[in-house]
């Protein structure tokens, strides 16, 4: 027997709502600081009445996780391969977003610095997206020496690499002092001085 559809919406609800509450917990406090007790207690719920919804704390931080990257992917066409500087131009539109949400910024920032450590649970989550990224922007810059806007001969992979590292870079000193760093016109530049570098 399938569930009443209110009373599905409900439950569909209250799952938003956890995974809202905990990406504010995480971002806050970092994934071993915060508990499934603080997080219900956001939430208005018991621990038992969020552990219906989530079994562990670890399948919650996934959910988060899953989340935010969903929101980047559909707001800039990242679940589609741009190429060359459409790709470049997305990643600024980005960046100009993630000023707005420093919350989910945070959050990744702080997950990304745990999860050096061997034993945390979204450690395969960071490398795993780390890679997609990186296939993702090789991709767009392959695509860009294809058609004739950068030029032949430029490893991909470690301009990559260097994007990324630019991106995380910036995140960091941003939230640590966010009055003296722009972000995104650091950014931006960035991109610019780097769309004329692989132009050359």
């Amino acid at each position: 027997m399938t569930p009443h559809p209110q009373r599905r919406r409900r439950g569909e609800d209250r799952r938003e709502q956890i995974i809202d509450q905990a990406l504010g917990s995480f971002a806050e406090n970092g994934y071993h600081n915060s508990s499934i007790a603080e997080i219900a207690t956001r939430c208005g719920l018991s621990q038992p009445g969020l552990l219906h919804y989530f079994p562990n704390k670890a399948a919650l931080l996934a959910a988060v996780l899953d989340y935010r990257d969903r929101l980047d992917y559909d707001r800039f066409g990242m679940n589609r391969q741009l190429s060359g500087t459409e790709a470049l131009r997305q990643l600024v539109q980005l960046v100009e977003h993630n000023m707005h949400v420093p919350g989910l910024v945070q959050l990744f920032t702080v997950v990304t610095s745990e999860a050096v450590t061997s034993d945390h649970p979204a450690r395969d989550w960071v490398v795993n997206r780390y890679r997609i990224m990186e296939t993702y922007l090789a991709g767009a810059l392959d695509g860009g020496v294809t058609d004739g806007t950068f030029r032949p001969g430029i490893d991909t992979r470690a301009v990559a690499r260097e994007i990324s590292a630019m991106m995380d870079g910036l995140q960091l000193q941003w939230l640590l002092d966010p009055e003296r760093v722009d972000m995104a016109e650091l950014f931006r530049a960035y991109i610019d001085d780097l769309t004329i570098r692989l132009s050359i």
